[in-house]
This record gives structure tokens, sequence and C-alpha cells, in this order.
């Protein structure tokens, strides 16, 4: 359904640092960068079929979160949720909600974890435990 997922940042250095540990937890490599014509810098994460990216934005105006949205990375496993939940953190991330862990509802259990990134994105780690 998605080709790619590309949010802005102010801050692209430290952004690309903060992607680059916790996207390893996925076993992504480090991102490939790009300098768009317009000067702008991005950066591109390709892993399992999915691409996630990093990008000045265009326009000039700051970057902004959107509110009420989330970001949802696919996991293997309640030990990756909880890896890529403390490399966020370590890296200068927010925890927020619960910690990790294993959560039943009307979609059955799902292990998930939340954090804010450096630019204040919602990201979310979940992992289907059947």
């Amino acid at each position: 359904m998605f080709s790619h997922i590309m949010i802005g940042t102010n801050d692209f250095a430290r952004a690309k640092d903060f992607y680059d540990k916790v996207l390893a937890t996925l076993g992504a490599g480090p991102g490939m960068v790009n300098e768009a014509a317009t000067g702008h810098k991005r950066a591109f994460w390709f892993h399992n079929g999915g691409i996630f990216a990093i990008s000045e934005p265009i326009n000039g105006e700051p970057a902004t979160i959107a509110n009420g949205s989330t970001i949802g990375f696919a996991c293997d496993s309640l030990e990756q949720v909880k890896a890529f939940h403390d490399a966020a953190v370590a890296a200068g991330g927010t925890s927020i909600e619960d910690p990790p862990g294993p959560r039943t509802g009307a979609m059955g259990t799902l292990n998930l974890g939340y954090v804010r990134d450096l630019d204040g994105h919602k990201l979310c780690m979940l992992h289907r435990a059947g």
C-alpha cells in the first residue's frame, strides 16, 4: 500500500544519526544521503521492501510534527521492540505512553513500544504476538 514514508527534520545530521542507530535494531543499514537539486538534504533507509526517509523541508519552512500521526515500524519480536525503544531513548528520543510490552485487545496481543524522535514525531514499534 505504501511506497515510502518521509518526515521532515530541522537538524539533518542529528536526525540521521538517531535513525541510523534505531533502524539498525531492525537490520537496516545506515541511511543513504542524497542532496536535492534545491540543496536540501535527504536520507533514505531501505529494509524488507520498505523505505523510510528524512528530509530538510524543501519549501524552506521549519519541519513540524503531524499531531495525531504515528509512524509504525514492524518488529520480529518483543525483544526487538524493546531494543528499538531503548536505542531511541539512548539516542535522545523520549519514551511515551506505557513501557514497551504486550497489550491485549480487540486485535489480539500486540507487543508495542512508543517514542518521540528528536523532532517530536511519534514512532511505534509493533510485533504481532499471535
